[in-house]
């Protein structure tokens, strides 16, 4: 399965929010998009899932068009964890995760839709949830509930926004952990938004380094992880170690602003905005 994003562009009205944005991914893979907040991450993720149209430039997987497959067959290819749920309704939750069956429901519920169902809470921990109500759980909770939705989808493409943002450490770090695994094992395509640099650097196959509506930088975490782009990206200096072969960030200090708004070189003149990988 391959993913392939070319020269995608995105506003809002007239508001200019991705611009060129050029990448190429493969199954077998977790992938973690980074970038401060405001720089079009979760609308990329939009974009390929068809939750929002390109105002240029195709999303390719396979080499079709995504604006071209209906939805039902969309999403036998691609699930998607949103950063939020609407916990309104008063589901339970083997209910909530069962729905990610639903492109491939025939007629019914069957056993081996709850078997799996039921298998995917376990491995997340939390089956002892399945009879509560989902608008009774805790925001930890819900992001395991709507991951295990999106996992029992079976989806090549697994798309999630900010999927440990609620979890505590020693969770975030398992449920990383579980994503690289799965990826491997099931030959999945997993792309997940982070803000935890760390984490990201530790257990993706790649990083996509998001600045101001384009892709900056990406490759594997050592290409990407680095002083220069983190002072660029984020207006911060930090100190680069070695953690077991991964970069690990210490930060040092904030940019004042004055010297973050002027000093710093664009994507375009740095030459890292249609960087490419396959």
């Amino acid at each position: 399965m391959e993913l392939s994003i070319n020269d995608v562009c995105f506003s809002y009205s007239s508001v200019p929010v991705l611009h060129d944005v050029s990448f190429k991914l493969s199954g077998n893979e977790l992938v973690s998009i980074l970038g401060p907040n405001g720089v079009g991450k979760s609308t990329l993720i939009h974009c390929i899932n068809k939750i929002l149209s390109p105002t240029s430039g195709t999303v390719l997987i396979d080499g079709k068009d995504v604006s071209e497959i209906k939805l039902k067959e969309l999403a036998k290819q691609i699930g998607y964890v949103p950063y939020s749920a609407n916990d309104s309704f008063p589901l339970s939750v083997i209910d909530t995760v069962m729905i990610g069956r639903h492109p491939h429901a025939k007629w019914g519920t069957l056993d081996s839709d709850l078997d799996m169902v039921y298998d995917t809470l376990r491995m997340l921990g939390i089956s002892h949830l399945a009879m509560r109500a989902f608008n009774e759980l805790s925001a930890g909770q819900h992001q395991k509930v709507m991951l295990a939705r999106g996992l029992v989808q079976e989806p090549d493409i697994l798309l999630l926004d900010e999927p440990t943002s609620n979890l505590d450490v020693r969770h975030q770090l398992d449920v990383t952990k579980m994503l690289r695994r799965l990826s491997r094992e099931k030959g999945i395509l997993i792309v997940m938004i982070s803000h935890d640099i760390n984490i990201a650097a530790k257990y993706s196959d790649k990083v996509i380094l998001m600045h101001e509506g384009s892709v900056y930088s990406i490759g594997t975490p050592r290409e990407v992880i680095t002083a220069e782009n983190l002072r660029t990206v984020y207006g911060v200096t930090a100190e680069i170690t070695d953690d077991d072969g991964a970069p690990h960030v210490i930060l040092k200090d904030a940019l004042p602003m004055d010297e973050e708004e002027e000093g710093l070189p664009s994507p375009a003149s740095s030459g890292h905005a249609s960087a490419q990988t396959s």
